[in-house]
């Protein structure tokens, strides 16, 4: 990346003089690496590099984008940005919530650089854990993908912005299937950090336990189907939170559904008191943490829900000034190439005060159902199917089941909620996607949460 001192100068004279209501421009500059198991192969291995900006303006309510990979020509790409915003601009009452002029330097929190570890360290530790899962007589394939980043950027505005930040990330998803002929069940563990290799070393015994249990599921018996008084575990209620609640929080998708306008009024009881769900960057070291999002605005803590009732959105500039609330720093890219829009960040439901003894002891018949697939969203509906399930018999957990889809309303299943535990743990192995921008660095996270009546698809 060119000079950032000389760049940002260059731009603040050029933004001054432009003619656009507003203007902002984004630079990176990023490496990473990548290693891939299909079964016992090496399906790929490799370092990139990127390095590009984009320049983004408003113009009577119009937005013109640009992005490129060469710093040679700023003028052209500034002029291209403002062509688009005069093309688009139709509307004069869209505007940008108020934020503070900020001038900063953010550094990565990571020990060490991990796309400077050597990728012969890396594929000896991945090739000891296919090595592990090997051992399991009815595996019939093992995927493991890994991959980790480093990326400096720098965001500067017409209102005097400037931003250096500098964020690392590493992911690790690994699944073990096993088949007995007739049939295939899998187990699959997904760790990450805010790129601190460490996360992902020494998970031997980790390993160890997904490859037996997807040979174990092959003979476990199916769930019966109906209402069913449910524990989710810290993953999986993690993962609904996020995918059945958070995205309906997201302020673009309430604006321009009416159906949702309609649902998410503020206000609005959603759950007992008990209950509080929150998103924000501002927890140090998860993967979904920053200081300032990709249009300048500060990072925050927002409570979606408090004390059962709706109290809040997830808000870009933009949206924030069209429901006349207050920007949450939630605007997000996942690289240069894209413009921000609304986005998670770290969204968790907050611990209560039931321990998970407690919440066993008070079934009589249920299900214990962990770590997740994958699931669907349309709506308020939802779908997600569990990793594992284990029956509940008397306040104790029994006997391993075949993985169950859990399904419902999310407004419907909030209220059922009737326990929360005191033991919140998130999850950093995966990645948000939204609107073509794939995987966006987030966590999620829950305590084990009891759900009453919850409908279990099943035999």
């Amino acid at each position: 990346m060119p000079q950032i001192d000389d760049i940002a100068r260059q731009l603040a004279s050029k933004f001054s003089v432009c003619g656009a209501d507003y203007i902002e421009a984004h630079f990176e500059d990023r490496v990473a690496s990548h290693i891939t198991y299909r079964g016992k192969n090496l399906e790929g291995l490799g370092k990139s590099a990127s390095i590009g900006g984009n320049i983004r303006a408003l113009i009577n309510g119009g937005w013109g984008f640009v992005s490129f990979n060469s710093f040679d020509n700023l003028d052209n790409q500034i002029k291209i940005a403002l062509e688009g915003a005069r093309l688009a601009g139709n509307n004069p009452s869209i505007r940008l919530a108020d934020i503070p002029k900020a001038i900063a330097k953010i550094d990565s929190t990571c020990k060490d650089n991990p796309v400077q570890i050597p990728l012969k360290q890396k594929k000896e530790l991945l090739e000891g854990y296919n090595a592990i899962m090997w051992q399991k007589p009815q595996l019939q394939t093992s995927i493991i993908v890994y991959g980790d980043s480093c990326k400096k950027s720098m965001f500067v505005n017409s209102s005097g912005s400037l931003i250096l930040q500098e964020r690392c990330d590493v992911t690790l998803n690994i699944a073990a299937v096993a088949s007995d002929g007739n049939q295939i069940q899998q187990a699959s563990i997904s760790v990450g950090s805010l790129g601190e290799f460490s996360a992902i070393q020494q998970l031997d015994e980790q390993i160890k336990e997904i490859a037996e249990r997807a040979s174990e599921l092959l003979a476990a018996p199916q769930a019966k189907g109906g209402e069913h008084t449910v524990i989710l575990d810290p993953v999986l209620a993690g993962v609904f939170v996020h995918e059945a609640f958070g995205h309906l929080s997201e302020a673009d998708f309430i604006y321009e559904n009416d159906k949702m306008r309609e649902l998410m009024v503020l206000g609005k009881q959603f759950g007992r008191p008990e209950l509080n769900i929150v998103d924000g960057a501002l927890i140090p070291g998860l993967r979904g943490s920053y200081q300032y999002d990709d249009e300048g605005t500060p990072a925050s803590k927002t409570y979606l829900i408090k004390d059962g009732i709706l109290t809040s959105r997830l808000h870009s500039r933009e949206t924030a000034a069209k429901m006349n609330e207050k920007p949450t720093g939630n605007a997000r890219a996942v690289d240069y190439r894209h413009a921000p829009i609304v986005r998670m960040t770290n969204t968790y439901i907050e611990p209560g005060e039931s321990s998970f003894e407690e919440m066993l002891s008070e079934i009589k018949d249920g299900i214990y159902a962990r770590n997740w697939y994958g699931g669907t969203t349309s709506m308020e509906m939802f779908t997600f199917s569990a990793g594992e399930a284990y029956s509940i018999k008397n306040g104790k957990i029994g006997h391993l089941l075949r993985p169950v889809v859990l399904s419902g309303n999310v407004f419907q299943t909030l209220q059922n909620i009737d326990a929360i535990g005191n033991d919140l743990e998130m999850n950093q192995g995966g990645g948000c996607g939204k609107g073509n921008q794939y995987p966006l660095p987030v966590s999620n996270g829950s305590p084990h949460i009891r759900l009453q009546k919850c409908l279990i698809g099943g035999k």
